[in-house]
């Protein structure tokens, strides 16, 4: 039962954490949008009002004409939206899935003891230490470099270094998929704290101002925009994290740390893309394909050193050998560890002609075309053996 009342947790978690981002998500994807777009007024009263950017669209049917002020408006409106029940429910499902799938099952789904055999309580308080670590040399990095000269690019280069360390680390210590997802984690946690310590403070901290007569600090909205600028530029490589565990090539490789570092750097680089588009079409910056075709370049790269060996998908065992003795045999020594007997995991039992009948679409996406399963390859099968149980149901799946 337990079992069953876990995959209903991590279904409905997973439902919830993937609404709320695009709730996250898309806002922010529209505020980059609108702060690229935005051209100065060509009302005089806008002007002397303070406003320094305005934008007319259409949509739904009617036209909006949204202003930006920079620093405050003359009055504070009665109402204001803010922008952070989508940041806060996106990390707070997210990390309750990343506990229900990975931390909850640690010696399953975290520690993988060809890299480090871990006890499940290690592996656990370090993955949790990636998420605050990871934090607090981000939020350090900004700080001390932030508002120097060429502090974005100095902020840059220091981030893509911690980065690529915590998915080396990563990658090195705990079972790739959960590696990955890791590294996704670590990134969005810093996202939703940018929100949490520094965008929604100053917003409180500007207001608070206004309503006090006094003039609002610039900083604020300065650093609120710096945070606001690295969430986006994190959207797209923690999207790739998270979505990457549902392949096994990818975090299965024998350079899976590096495989995740070009395919979030790729990500970065498309967002950069349409980032400055915007500012194209107003001819404030050169058109940016470079940057697209840096990102798909890196991916289609990616997709060739990844790509199996042709040769070696042809040398296919003899019709002889995929007899199905032999394909149980496999399955015994491979597959019994988790899926036989009463308490098999997911009910999928495996340890009789007719579990392997029953279930030889599944075993033959998950072991052969996936290669996510064994997880964590813990039984160690062989690329033959999974060639072998490839060709047995390409034949028919027969068990007699």
């Amino acid at each position: 039962m337990e079992s069953y009342f876990l995959d209903w947790a991590n279904l409905l978690l997973r439902w919830l954490h993937v609404i709320t981002a695009i709730a996250w998500i898309g806002s922010s994807f529209y505020f980059v949008f609108l702060d690229s777009s935005l051209v100065p007024p060509a009302d005089d009263k806008l002007k002397s009002e303070g406003v320094t950017g305005e934008l007319w669209a259409v949509h739904g049917g009617g036209f909006y004409h949204p202003v930006k002020y920079a620093v405050s408006p003359p009055k504070l409106p009665p109402h204001l939206h803010w922008f952070f029940w989508e940041a806060y429910s996106t990390w707070l499902s997210g990390f309750a899935l990343f506990t229900v799938v990975y931390l909850w099952n640690a010696s399953t789904f975290l520690v993988d003891k060809s890299l480090m055999p871990w006890a499940p309580g290690a592996a656990i308080a370090v993955a949790l230490s990636f998420l605050v670590v990871f934090w607090m040399l981000y939020d350090g990095i900004c700080q001390v470099f932030g508002q120097r000269r060429n502090g974005d690019a100095i902020v840059g280069a220091l981030v893509l270094v911690l980065v690529c360390i915590a998915s080396w680390l990563a990658c090195h210590w705990f079972a790739g998929r959960a590696a990955f997802l890791l590294v996704g984690a670590m990134i969005a946690t810093s996202m939703s704290a940018n929100v949490f310590f520094w965008i929604i403070p100053g917003q409180r901290k500007v207001i608070k101002s206004i309503e006090a007569g006094q003039k609002p600090d610039p900083i604020h909205g300065w650093r609120g925009k710096q945070r606001s600028v690295h969430n986006t530029y994190f959207t797209l490589p923690v999207l790739f994290a998270m979505l990457s565990n549902h392949y096994g090539f990818l975090y299965a490789s024998k350079q899976n740390w590096l495989v995740l570092i070009v395919m979030m750097f790729a990500g970065a680089a498309i967002r950069q893309f349409f980032v400055m588009r915007h500012g194209y079409k107003l001819g404030r910056n050169a058109h940016p394909a470079g940057y697209a075709l840096v990102g798909v370049a890196v991916i289609a790269g990616t997709i060739a050193w990844l790509a199996p060996d042709s040769a070696a998908l042809g040398a296919k065992p003899e019709l002889a050998q995929a007899d199905f003795s032999h394909v149980q045999k496999v399955v015994e020594q491979r597959c019994y560890m988790c899926h036989s007997g009463p308490a098999a995991m997911k009910n999928v039992r495996l340890d009789s002609a007719d579990g392997i009948k029953q279930h030889a679409q599944a075993v033959y996406q998950q072991a052969v075309v996936a290669k996510t399963m064994p997880l964590n390859n813990a039984t160690q099968i062989t690329d033959s053996e999974r060639a072998l149980i490839g060709q047995w149901f390409e034949s028919g799946a027969k068990v007699n």
